[in-house]
């Protein structure tokens, strides 16, 4: 079950890459999706169209956070890049981003993304976020924009977390909680690829991130959606028009993206 939901979602934001909107946006024209996340327009004016444009993610996961000169910032689910290159000038010169991604079309158009930015200190690799490619204690920061949802299994992805963070490391992820979500929805593997039915609630995450090790684990923000909001999101995955209607109905007020702010001891 796990290979074929990892399988589902690289489907479905492979088809992301080449149609408008993606998980938590649904069929938003192009580039509104980050402008809607929390990014600022002066922010997106510097970077490379292609990687806004194809921004799917829930918020900005460098907003208000305290990466600084010289830090080296992994990105779980880093897709075309857009955290990529903002947490790149943050660290300057002397610090490094590593972006671990999947799907190799997310991949492919990270590494052009980077290219057209003229940045140095980014790296790409391939793997998933439960078993990342990156030596243990070797980060000072873990960010992720709404990917962790998509795992089906978050314990091992917060022992990753932790694994990967050197002493004093810190976390700032979003990601979509739910509370109360139905049976129904929740065995449908159709919906990972729409970030609810793989979702967890806000409870169950803070006590995953503690569960690893980590502490001072804190939810600093939270938006809680609207019909309006969960029917787009439920489009974006494999859900038909009707079953994307109906959900918002009976989800309406139970769906957020939280942003979960946490340390390595």
């Amino acid at each position: 079950m796990k290979s074929e939901i990892h399988e589902l979602v690289r489907k479905t934001y492979t088809d992301a890459v080449t149609r408008p909107g993606g998980c938590c946006g649904g069929a938003a024209p192009k580039g509104v999706l980050a402008r809607m996340a929390g990014y600022a327009p002066a922010e997106l004016a510097t970077l490379p169209p292609d990687a806004v444009a194809n921004s799917f993610g829930c918020g900005n996961p460098l907003a208000f956070s305290e990466v600084g000169e010289g830090d080296v910032v992994l990105d779980l689910g880093s897709g075309a890049g857009i955290d990529l290159l903002i947490a790149a000038r943050k660290v300057g010169p002397r610090g490094r981003v590593i972006g671990v991604d999947m799907t190799d079309a997310m991949i492919e158009r990270a590494r052009a993304n980077i290219a057209a930015a003229a940045v140095t200190n980014v790296e790409i690799r391939k793997g998933l976020i439960e078993d990342l490619p990156v030596v243990a204690g070797s980060v000072d920061w873990v960010i992720s924009n709404c990917v962790i949802n998509l795992s089906p299994d978050k314990p091992r992805v917060f022992a990753e977390i932790a694994r990967v963070l050197r002493p004093g490391g810190r976390v700032r992820v979003l990601d979509i909680v739910v509370e109360d979500l139905p049976d129904g929805v929740r065995r449908n593997a159709a919906l990972f690829g729409s970030c609810i039915a793989g979702a967890i609630s806000e409870a169950q995450y803070v006590a995953g991130l503690k569960a690893a090790g980590l502490v001072d684990v804190q939810v600093r923000e939270r938006l809680t959606y609207d019909a309006s909001q969960l029917r787009a999101m439920a489009s974006c995955g494999l859900a038909t028009n009707e079953e994307s209607a109906a959900l918002a109905e009976r989800l309406a007020g139970k769906v957020s993206s939280a942003v979960f702010f946490a340390r390595r001891p």
